[in-house]
């Protein structure tokens, strides 16, 4: 395949070459065009794989009627039961990195949607628990679970040492994304 085909079959805006020609930004001189053309195959496929998370995340809020953040508790929940441990208001917003007035409100939100319960603490008089319904537990298992559960295979699929290698690569992707603040 010569370069020119190979150029128009990868997504242009993410070719160093169409968007930065004069390499102001990005020194690709030490690759040849089948390696830019193997880069950008898989930074579109980190696209792609961006665009349908958050795709399915938007239609499972979307479905269930709840934001991103109610949506962070219903997984907390649900992976606090599976581990049979008691979760608090306090816990939840330790763990969503909310106040505890946001979360208030929130629980508030999923009790009325019937999402969640709230039941006196088993030790603690002064506090109170809170538990998914079984409805939304099941939903949220079988939606974001078994999408995850797919996840689980293609990543098991990998070598220990292919592992490695996306692990590094994610990871070193993920501190770009720090490095610009």
């Amino acid at each position: 395949m010569d370069a020119t085909r190979d150029r128009q079959s990868v997504e242009p805006m993410l070719d160093p070459r169409v968007i930065d020609p004069g390499q102001e930004l990005v020194d690709y001189s030490r690759f040849d065009d089948a390696e830019i053309q193997q880069i950008v195959r898989l930074l579109t496929s980190v696209r792609r794989w961006r665009e349908s998370e958050q795709a399915m995340s938007f239609r499972s809020r979307t479905e269930m009627k709840l934001n991103e953040t109610d949506m962070k508790a219903l997984r907390y929940l649900v992976a606090a039961k599976n581990q049979r441990q008691v979760v608090t208001p306090g816990l939840l917003s330790e763990h969503l990195s909310i106040s505890t007035a946001a979360t208030t409100k929130l629980l508030d939100r999923l009790a009325a949607a019937g999402h969640i319960e709230r039941a006196p603490h088993p030790t603690d008089r002064r506090a109170v628990t809170v538990t998914i319904t079984r409805s939304t537990h099941e939903h949220v298992r079988d939606s974001v679970g078994r999408l995850h559960a797919r996840r689980f295979e293609a990543a098991a699929a990998l070598t220990p040492a292919e592992r490695e290698v996306v692990i590094r690569f994610l990871d070193d992707l993920g501190a770009t994304g720090a490095d610009a603040q």
